[in-house]
Parts: structure tokens; C-alpha cells; sequence
């Protein structure tokens, strides 16, 4: 048995982890639990900064010394504390950029601790809302008011990208802004409802560095 923690961003992919990956993985004997990070004193989640990441999983894994933690934080909107995010934007790669932030992120928690086997790194390449571009037909699915005739417009989307994980990160054109600008889509109430009607076989064939973190909690097995 199996025992991770996956430290998420906000509510949205709290609910993802508890709703649809958690079931499966208990599957596997592998039991994950969402945490989001407190950024006040009444709330959770949401743009944190770097220093406070690090303290919380620095914490929790001198804490819980039996255990795994991961993330699932977004690449778009990351801290610019985060370490050398700087030198990330020369990279071109959008996977190889991942990677090496991803990298720099283990480095600098395992720097003079002892959990170096314990701590997996997961960033999403560019937000959870490129997940649900795997299939725009389930997607649209979710709510009765939202046109059938708007998944000619979300495929044309993901056709322009090599992957869902690809499409883009600027403020207007972030997967989440054109949502939001076809649809009226909500984050925390059409995200999740979202991902588990897609399924995740679906987004594990579309999205690579996705199916790669996913193989990698597998492996804790």
C-alpha cells in the first residue's frame, strides 16, 4: 500500500483528485489524499506563493516520513519566485520546459533533507482546463444550456495545438479564458464534472506529461 499526498492548487483539481483519480488508484492499492495549501487564515488554495509551497511540503514530509507527496499546480500563472522560472522562458519546448522546472522544484526541496525518494513534482502543462479539451463532444455534455453546435468551435480550438496540453497561456487565450468566453464556464462547478465524463483513459491518450505523471504514482505500487 501506497499513501500520497497531492498538494493542489485550488478547489477544482482538489475535487478532481478526490473525485476521479483517488477511486481509481485505491484500485491499485495507492491511497492519495487532495490538499490545498492555506494562504489565509479562512481560505485555501489559489495563487500561492512559492515560499509558502516549499514551507507546507517541507513540513509535511518531515511530518508524514511514510508517505509521498506530489503537486498539481498549473505552469500558467506559476510564482515568479518559483525556482529558476527566469531560465525556463528560454526554453521552447513547452515539455522540456515542464521538465526543467518541474526539476528545479525537486532540487530545491530536497536540498539538505533526506526525502528525495518522497517527493514528486507535477505541473500541469498550461492549466487543468486543457485537460478537458481531450473530448469537447463529453465536455459539452455537462450542461443542458451549452449549444451542441459550440463543439465545432472547441475542436477548431484543439486543432490548432499540437495537444491539448499545448494550447496556449496568455491571459486571453489561456484554455480558461476561451472557455469562459464561449461558454460561460465555471471552474469550480463545469471542471470537474467535466473530467470525469471524459474519462480518463481519454485524457490519458491526449495528454502526454499528464499520462506520465499518472505512470509515475502507478509505479509507487
Amino acid at each position: 500500500m501506497s499513501r500520497i499526498y497531492v498538494i493542489c492548487e485550488g478547489q477544482t483539481e482538489e475535487t478532481f483528485v478526490r473525485n476521479l483519480l483517488s477511486p481509481i488508484l485505491g484500485r491499485n492499492n495507492i491511497f492519495i489524499t487532495a490538499q490545498m495549501i492555506p494562504s489565509s487564515k479562512t481560505q485555501k488554495g489559489g495563487a500561492l506563493s512559492y515560499p509558502r509551497v516549499k514551507r507546507y511540503i517541507e513540513r509535511l514530509l518531515k511530518q508524514e516520513t511514510n508517505t509521498y507527496v506530489t503537486t498539481f499546480f498549473d505552469l500558467y500563472g506559476l510564482d515568479n519566485k518559483f525556482p529558476k522560472i527566469e531560465a525556463s522562458k528560454k526554453i521552447d519546448n513547452l515539455y522540456e520546459k515542464v521538465v526543467f522546472l518541474e526539476t528545479a522544484f525537486w532540487e530545491d526541496l530536497v536540498y539538505n533533507n533526506n526525502f528525495h525518494n518522497r517527493f514528486l513534482p507535477y505541473i500541469q502543462p498550461y492549466e487543468f482546463e486543457g485537460l478537458l479539451f481531450s473530448d469537447v463532444a463529453k465536455f459539452i455534455e455537462v450542461d443542458s444550456d451549452w449549444d451542441n453546435r459550440l463543439v465545432e468551435k472547441l475542436q477548431e480550438i484543439k486543432n490548432g495545438f499540437e495537444t491539448p496540453e499545448h494550447i496556449n497561456n496568455s491571459k486571453e487565450t489561456s484554455p480558461s479564458h476561451r472557455l469562459q468566453s464561449l461558454l460561460k464556464y465555471h471552474k469550480k462547478l463545469h471542471g470537474p464534472l467535466a473530467i470525469e465524463n471524459i474519462g480518463i483513459d481519454k485524457v490519458l491518450s491526449e495528454c502526454k506529461h499528464f499520462k506520465q505523471w499518472y505512470n509515475k504514482l502507478l509505479e509507487l505500487k
